[in-house]
């Protein structure tokens, strides 16, 4: 399967509202909307909205088959630094990005670029 797997699982949630360490359609966060769009059933919890490292990112990446990637494409999943000591996870789509926001309170899609600097990106075959 390809990333058009991923993306369209990730846009069955836009407008599900966030809900911290959220796992379903009463509430999901950014780790949640990877479990879904990658159909992933064994995810972490407990982790705070903000801290947590890159390196502890990538082990639970690396877990479930995930590859790191120089170049992302639509389906694969960039770990941002939206601010200082937070990382925020959010699918790749075609012209933009899926992700829980915080802010917002839901799961959205944006048109562009991520516009936070990048700290990781992943790739895993989807089934």
């Amino acid at each position: 399967m390809t990333g058009e797997t991923a993306v369209a699982r990730a846009r069955g949630v836009v407008g599900t509202p966030f809900r911290l360490h959220g796992r379903g359609r009463e509430g999901i966060d950014c780790v949640g909307l990877v479990a879904v769009a990658w159909a992933v059933e064994r995810v972490p919890t407990g982790y705070p909205l903000r801290g947590g490292t890159l390196a502890a990112v990538s082990a639970s990446l690396s877990t479930i088959g995930a590859k790191a990637v120089a170049e992302a494409r639509a389906g694969d999943i960039v770990a941002a630094r939206p601010g200082p000591a937070q990382l925020h996870l959010v699918v790749l789509t075609e012209g933009g990005f899926i992700h829980a926001d915080a802010g917002l309170r839901r799961v959205v899609e944006v048109p562009g670029a991520v516009p936070w600097p990048v700290a990781g990106m992943w790739r895993k075959e989807v089934s």
